[in-house]
């Protein structure tokens, strides 16, 4: 009988208030035991492998280079002891360089270095798969598999039959426009109050919900300042709250300068409410995969016409009542990540059996 694979990921489920992607994706998987990354299961325990979802994390939130230097050594030599105990280190690009891109050198070097000690990785989409490979050679030798990012349906309350307008103090005839999220530089929500306010619409409202997180000094209230029609909500969206924002809107955009993938957009769909997105990344994927009565791209800045166009989609084009977000069930896309680790791990395995079995004399020779 095979013993279910022992897997460490960094994270797994203590982040589930903030991002419940990894809580939903170790929570439906069947046939393994997985553990919250700590040093000290790094230094003591047993695991097949190690799964890293976001390891820029220090060089995004860090305030000097030193110390995001000196946070992202101290991963990579956790991801070095763990090779040392026979782990296999697998790592979900969830994104292909730090948001805010505050310490280029420190980042260079890090990517440089983690993408060393990899021995194979996870695509959310087909096009992510192939912009990896062109930002990182290096994964042109490593196994990569494409898995879809699993929708949200479930892990938020939607009562159909809550009034979340008025919870909002939004008339029953507003045309509402969404941005949900935190507020960072390269979501470029400044473009989109910009664009919004040039709407001759009474009717329309913006609605902003997230905490603002930036170092630029300028502030959204300062962007937003005069137009009524723009709501603030500049705080952390409890996750009771969340079908609040998404009940009342009638279209969710996400006015990024740069994106790979998006769990916002995959919110909204969970809610089953319309976006706009970027063409750019997996975008143009995800509107093959679920629909382009749900998904509406648009090419380089957002602007006023864009988005007026874009208002009366969301209102007026006929979709059916709930987006088809089968593919992107959890139990599926658990199921194809334990797939994954088993090809890599027992790949391994048999591949260091027959190396003991028949030496092969170039490999000696050079080692």
């Amino acid at each position: 009988m095979i013993s279910p694979l022992r897997i460490l990921a960094w994270p797994a489920f203590k982040t589930r208030e903030q991002n419940p992607y990894s809580y939903l994706l170790y929570s439906h998987m069947q046939g393994t035991e997985v553990d919250e990354f700590s040093i000290g299961k790094v230094l003591t325990g047993t695991y097949d492998i190690l799964h890293v979802h976001w390891p820029e994390m220090f060089l995004n939130v860090e305030k000097t280079a030193a110390s995001a230097a000196l946070k992202s050594q101290a991963v990579l030599t956790l991801m070095d002891v763990a090779h040392q105990r026979g782990t296999k280190i697998v790592w979900t690009v969830h994104n292909l360089a730090s948001h805010e891109r505050h310490y280029p050198r420190v980042e260079k070097w890090f990517w440089r270095a983690f993408l060393r000690r990899l021995d194979g990785f996870i695509s959310l989409s087909e096009s992510g798969l192939l912009a990896a490979r062109q930002r990182f050679p290096q994964l042109r030798n490593l196994p990569g598999s494409v898995i879809p990012h699993g929708h949200y349906r479930g892990e938020y309350p939607d009562d159909q039959r809550s009034d979340c307008r008025k919870r909002l103090d939004i008339a029953s005839t507003a045309k509402v426009v969404l941005f949900f999220g935190w507020i960072r530089e390269y979501k470029n929500v400044p473009g989109l109050i910009g664009a919004f306010r040039n709407l001759p619409d009474a009717e329309a409202i913006l609605c902003i919900a997230g905490r603002e997180f930036s170092r630029s000094g300028t502030s959204m209230r300062e962007v937003a300042a005069g137009d009524p029609r723009v709501r603030l909500h500049l705080r952390h969206i409890g996750a009771e709250e969340v079908q609040t924002f998404f009940g009342a809107a009638d279209l969710v955009v996400l006015p990024y300068r740069e994106i790979l993938n998006s769990g916002t957009a995959l919110l909204a769909l969970s809610f089953s409410k319309p976006v706009l997105v970027p063409r750019k990344g997996a975008m143009s994927e995800l509107q093959s995969l679920v629909g382009a009565n749900w998904v509406r791209t648009y090419e380089g800045d957002l602007r006023t016409p864009e988005l007026a166009q874009a208002i009366q989609w969301a209102r007026e084009e006929h979709r059916p009542g709930i987006a088809r977000l089968d593919r992107l069930d959890w139990k599926r896309v658990a199921e194809e990540t334990l797939a994954a680790y088993k090809e890599l791990v027992f790949r391994t395995t048999d591949a260091s059996e027959e190396s003991e079995a028949e030496p092969n004399p170039e490999i000696s020779a050079r080692f």
